[in-house]
Order: structure tokens, then C-alpha cells, then sequence
């Protein structure tokens, strides 16, 4: 299992990354960058805070049922699924009252981002995972 300094780095660099990579992208389809960026950051830190609780019981359902943290394609496939769908529970509503537009008018902003953090989460974790094996999973 990974220890709690560990699940921090993994945190926080995930959403400086995709920060990052979000203001690129979007500025390159002509939205303003600050805007974007002020967005992002609030959202970064809900995400951060999600991202840390998530991954805690993801592991521990997984190890729990399972015996071992080791994921296959499938288990972050859905893995990546779930943490997008915890936040967009909360991010939905918050876009939706921030931008004064219908709930459904969040959900149809917000799935961009959503097909962008579900791609990015995928490969940020499969690179994770081979930076900082998880102890239990390196070969001696």
C-alpha cells in the first residue's frame, strides 16, 4: 500500500499536471487562460482533496477483495470512471450557480473536461505506477 506522503505527491501532481495541461488545451480553442486558470484552481482543489480520499478507498476496497493493490486495465478503466463521477456530483452544481446556467447546461460544459481528466487520469496513473511502484509490487 502506499503511504500517506506518497498519496500526497500523487495528488498534488496530478492536478498541477492537469491544470496545466487544461489551460494549454483550452486557450488553444480561444478561451481566456486566467479565466480558466481561476476555474481550475478551485476546481484543482476540490479535485485534490476528492483525489486523495478516492485513491484511499479505492485501494482499500481493492485490497480488501482482492489481496493485493496491482490494477489490470479494467480496474482503471474503472477506476477512472469512478473518481470522475464522485466529482462530477459536486462540480456540476457549483458550475451550474457559478455561471447562473440550468444543471443540465453544467453537465453539458463540464463532460469536455470530463473526456479530458478520464483520458488523463488513465495515463497519469499507469506513469505513476511505474515512477513509484507501489513496495508490495516491485520485482526484486
Amino acid at each position: 500500500m502506499r503511504t500517506r506522503l506518497d498519496r500526497i505527491r500523487h495528488a498534488v501532481c496530478f492536478e498541477v499536471i492537469g491544470l496545466i495541461l487544461l489551460v494549454l488545451v483550452l486557450s488553444q480553442f480561444g478561451f481566456d487562460g486566467s479565466h480558466v486558470g481561476v476555474v481550475g484552481i478551485a476546481f484543482s482543489i476540490l479535485a485534490t482533496g476528492w483525489n486523495y480520499i478516492y485513491n484511499i478507498w479505492f485501494d482499500r476496497m481493492l485490497y480488501r477483495r482482492y489481496k493485493t493493490a496491482a490494477k489490470t486495465t479494467i480496474i482503471r478503466i474503472l477506476h477512472s470512471i469512478g473518481f470522475e463521477a464522485g466529482l462530477l456530483f459536486v462540480t456540476i452544481p457549483i458550475l451550474s450557480w457559478a455561471l447562473k446556467v440550468t444543471l443540465w447546461e453544467a453537465f453539458v460544459l463540464d463532460i469536455g473536461m470530463v473526456l479530458f481528466y478520464l483520458i488523463y487520469a488513465y495515463v497519469y496513473n499507469i506513469a505513476y505506477d511505474r515512477l513509484f511502484p507501489i513496495p508490495e509490487m516491485q520485482q526484486d
